[in-house]
């Protein structure tokens, strides 16, 4: 029986690892399966929420590293995660996305000569500055197995000269976590605990440390978003980090913002899927909003997900606040939503293409 180690560490990991964990679970004939969360993040709105939410056994193993600096939670995932692997001796690691716990558990397995298979591989904004990137490009090239969610991964992989016999594309795994959940999320009152009406309001999200660390950039978006909220309520659900740097950048939201706790994974569904807009500098918001035809603006200067923009409802959009301004009111004015094409193999199938891959390999 093959024995599989699922690894998972902050908020994207557990969307993308939940419908794997249960495509084990229905193949329990031919593979077991140990699932051990880090702790990159670890309290209720960060990770318990979301294990309950999507469904999650809880964790056989927690090993609590905690926050830190980039090089602080790679080495800390690493020195515990290590005696962890010794003793089960998995025949697989299964590592997703891009966090630093991804690329901590592939090192740590690589130099055990235990065989990692990387879900969701192979996608490059190609920015070296994002420590998503190197994370990404690093676990790619240790990893024994390439799982990739669309053909521009596939052709990223094989430019920097991985086999192709290491990649297999398995399609979008973040969407099998997204339709499995769905119609559980229309349970949801947070439309109702927030006093909003469908199609009236713009979702923000706002975390990656080239947008919220730099003082400059994080005031030239509010910029922007304080004239988008004259037209339209925006709802933000703000990351830690990002409230932090808001008091210490002594910015002042708009009046026409709401700024909340982070929201569960089902409340946070329900809120963006009834948006009239969503605003964000997340990865995989950029997919999930492609999957459900809702407006996007990406407040980054590149995208790792470019398909996305190119079948679906997602604009890169930048920094720069007349960019920002003027994509948002050219959504606001165009009543009509953009009817995207769904990317091939996102179809809520994924995690059972990842679990025969993994029984073949």
């Amino acid at each position: 029986m093959l024995k599989i180690l699922n690894v998972v560490g902050a908020r994207p990991n557990f969307m993308k690892m939940a419908p794997i964990i249960a495509a084990i679970e229905r193949r329990s004939g031919q593979a077991s399966q140990i699932l051990v969360h880090t702790g990159q993040h670890y309290n209720e709105t960060m990770s318990a929420s979301f294990f309950r939410d999507l469904q999650m056994p809880p964790p056989d193993i927690n090993l609590e590293v905690g926050s830190g600096t980039h090089a602080e939670q790679t080495a800390l995932v690493m020195l515990a995660i290590e005696p962890v692997l010794i003793v089960e001796r998995p025949d697989w690691v299964v590592v997703v996305g891009d966090v630093n716990s991804t690329l901590a558990a592939a090192l740590t397995a690589t130099k055990l000569g235990i065989k990692i298979a990387h879900v969701e591989a192979g996608l490059r904004s190609f920015d070296r500055a994002m420590p998503e990137e190197i994370n990404r490009v690093l676990t790619d090239h240790i990893s024994d197995l390439l799982l990739t969610p669309s053909e521009d991964a596939d052709r990223n992989l094989l430019s920097e000269g991985i086999a192709p016999e290491r990649i297999a594309r398995v399609g979008n795994v973040m969407i099998d976590s997204l339709f499995a959940q769905l119609e559980r999320s229309g349970q949801s009152t947070i439309l109702d605990q927030l006093g909003l009406l469908r199609q009236q309001f713009a979702v923000l999200t706002l975390h990656r440390p080239a947008n919220v660390d730099d003082a400059l950039t994080l005031r030239k978006i509010f910029a922007a978003l304080r004239e988008i909220s004259a037209a339209v309520p925006i709802v933000f659900p703000a990351h830690p980090r990002t409230v932090l740097s808001l008091c210490e950048s002594e910015i002042e939201p708009p009046e026409q913002m709401k700024i909340i706790e982070p929201l569960g994974y089902l409340d946070f569904l329900k809120l963006w899927s009834n948006a009239r807009l969503v605003m964000t500098d997340s990865g995989g918001l950029q997919e999930e909003t492609t999957a459900l035809g809702i407006p996007c603006l990406t407040l980054r200067d590149n995208t790792e997900r470019p398909i996305t923009v190119e079948q679906g409802t997602n604009q890169v959009v930048g920094r720069e606040p007349e960019q920002i301004i003027a994509a948002a009111f050219e959504i606001l004015r165009n009543r009509k939503n953009h009817q995207p094409g769904i990317p091939d193999l996102w179809d809520g199938r994924a995690a059972e293409r990842i679990v025969e891959a993994l029984l073949k390999s």
